[in-house]
């Protein structure tokens, strides 16, 4: 805001604000540039330049606001969740693809969105908090989501998704409490799969009440040894650095015509993606 003041000062506005007239208020709202108008009024400017649209909708008021700030990286992901719920609401649309298509968000931003709003307000509200220092990112809350809603965690008898969601945000905001990382919990989903594949329900059922009731246990608590797993990771961690070695050695140029090795490199390639994406991760 300094960095603007001082520029809106020097030159003046240079990107004029988007208003509409509210017949209902008898007066011009702004769609967008709140910030270039807070700053226009403390340097003390009798004008500013503005684009006048027609009146919005409400839907169409939230479409234009994300058409506005869809290149940008200064929304929170928890205020642009609760601006899709008003449109899903207004709109009656939850598919995906399409509130996508509506706000120019990418799909996964989208379903991203969706996990927070699956929260109670009160989770919500602490990803709102004025304060920095207080307020609880919502990558917490999205890789949390993985395992609360696990289709085995779910059935477990002592299972409460709020009291369990308040557990891991205790442990994950106490140190050495057991959770160190919001990324803990993708390995914990892990050990939870692992437990699923190897019939080890009963067992996972019992380490993680364990886990989430005792803050002296570490994650390490809910592993259950599974020498096919490990035997299986070991093999693919050793061929793909094996991989990984060669294709950074070899002379391009040299490679030009093997059209067989670049096809199968591109279907490892789409393969790959498909499973970052299929485990949650971010593609980078």
């Amino acid at each position: 805001m300094n960095i603007l003041r001082e520029s809106i000062r020097k030159v003046g506005i240079l990107v004029p604000l988007t208003v509409f007239h509210s017949k209902s208020k008898n007066a011009y709202v702004i769609l967008d540039g709140q910030r270039r108008w807070i700053c226009a009024q403390k340097v003390g400017l009798q004008t500013v330049p503005v684009n006048e649209v027609h009146e919005p909708t409400l839907a169409q008021n939230i479409i234009t606001m994300f058409q506005i700030h869809k290149l940008r990286e200064d929304w929170e992901l928890m205020p642009t969740a609760l601006k899709l719920e008003v449109l899903m609401k207004e709109l009656k649309e939850t598919k995906d693809k399409n509130l996508a298509e509506l706000t120019g968000l990418d799909q996964a931003v989208v379903v991203r969105c969706k996990k927070l709003l699956s929260y109670p307000k009160k989770y919500q509200d602490l990803m709102l908090d004025p304060d920095p220092k207080k307020r609880v990112k919502s990558d917490f809350f999205i890789e949390l989501h993985a395992v609360a809603t696990d289709r085995i965690v779910t059935k477990m008898e002592w299972f409460s998704r709020n009291k369990f969601t308040q557990r891991m945000l205790k442990k994950y905001q106490t140190k050495g409490a057991g959770i160190k990382a919001v990324t803990d919990f993708r390995l914990m989903k892990q050990h939870i799969s692992n437990a699923r594949r190897a019939g080890k329900i009963n067992t996972i059922t019992k380490r993680l009440k364990e886990f989430t009731e005792n803050d002296t246990l570490p994650l390490e608590h809910l592993e259950i040894k599974s020498a096919a797993v490990h035997e299986t990771v070991r093999k693919m961690l050793k061929n793909t650095e094996s991989l990984t070695d060669t294709l950074r050695n070899i002379e391009i140029a040299d490679y030009y015509g093997e059209e067989k090795l670049w096809k199968e490199l591109e279907k490892l390639m789409a393969l790959i993606r498909d499973k970052i994406l299929e485990a949650g991760r971010r593609l980078k």
